[in-house]
């Protein structure tokens, strides 16, 4: 790690580097799961279900998970999570080298349904507005995905835990997309520790970590806007925290998996 990594003093900040440690323990600890090694198309597809339902929960759209398995739920919200779920995947590979387009993608499949055509895509014209046709993106917007961008392609050499909670937290608060911009923001975080190979097959359930926590999860996405120390270490440690839950419900399913087989 370099002096000019722009990540690098999250390290540093109170408890931080513990909650990682935490954190990866626990992660590699549920990828070690003797079911995976037999049956880890099962628990992977349960974990891309529910994720992918507690990712639809956290932007106001909550069914009960085994309503959505029935194929019962038509709720736009929910469809465009399962279709971002499913296609994670098989972006990850593209995601550090072309993040920009990778986040259109994203958001075409999440929005799909839910806002025009022509703005499946593309970035709003303000975070806090829903664009008009042939708006184009402020230079705030712009910058900001442009840093994301960055980061995302080499521009850090932190752990790709702290790196995808940076990803997440900053597309969180600037809703780039019209639509369910959430259900992006997560996918970019899942999709950051995919393309790491800190989770190669995305089986780690984050968002249910996250909707565990949801008043903690708003809470600290908006300490995080401040900018203060805290605040970045308040959400820093949610989400290490998340990961955590996420770990133990990958064991969880797993172990459902395995008593069936």
């Amino acid at each position: 790690m370099t002096e000019t990594d722009p990540l690098a003093p999250l390290l540093d900040l109170a408890d931080v580097a513990p909650a990682l440690d935490r954190a990866r323990e626990q992660v590699d600890a549920a990828l070690r799961h003797r079911a995976l090694r037999r049956h880890g198309g099962a628990v992977a597809a349960e974990i891309s279900l529910r994720s992918a339902v507690a990712s639809a929960a956290l932007d106001g759209h909550d069914h009960p998970v085994a309503d959505v398995r029935a194929g019962t739920v038509t709720d736009p919200v929910v469809q465009g999570a399962l279709r971002v779920a499913e296609a994670v995947p098989a972006l990850a590979d593209r995601w550090p080298r072309t993040p920009r387009q990778v986040l259109a993608r994203l958001h075409v499949l999440a929005a799909r349904g839910l806002v025009p055509a022509d703005q499946l895509g593309r970035p709003v014209a303000r975070p806090d507005v829903t664009p008009q046709s042939g708006a184009t993106p402020g230079p705030d917007v712009t910058l900001r995905l442009d840093g994301v961008s960055a980061l995302v392609s080499g521009g850090t050499s932190v752990p790709a835990l702290l790196l995808a909670a940076v990803v997440h937290a900053e597309l969180l608060a600037l809703r780039p997309f019209a639509g369910p911009s959430g259900v992006v923001a997560r996918a970019a975080a899942r999709l950051t520790l995919v393309a790491a190979g800190t989770d190669p097959r995305g089986l780690l359930a984050v968002e249910v970590g996250h909707h565990e926590r949801q008043p903690e999860y708003v809470g600290s996405a908006g300490a995080l806007a401040t900018g203060t120390p805290d605040g970045v270490r308040s959400w820093l440690r949610h989400y290490l925290t998340a990961v955590e839950l996420g770990a133990q419900e990958l064991t969880r399913v797993a172990d459902e998996v395995l008593a069936n087989a």
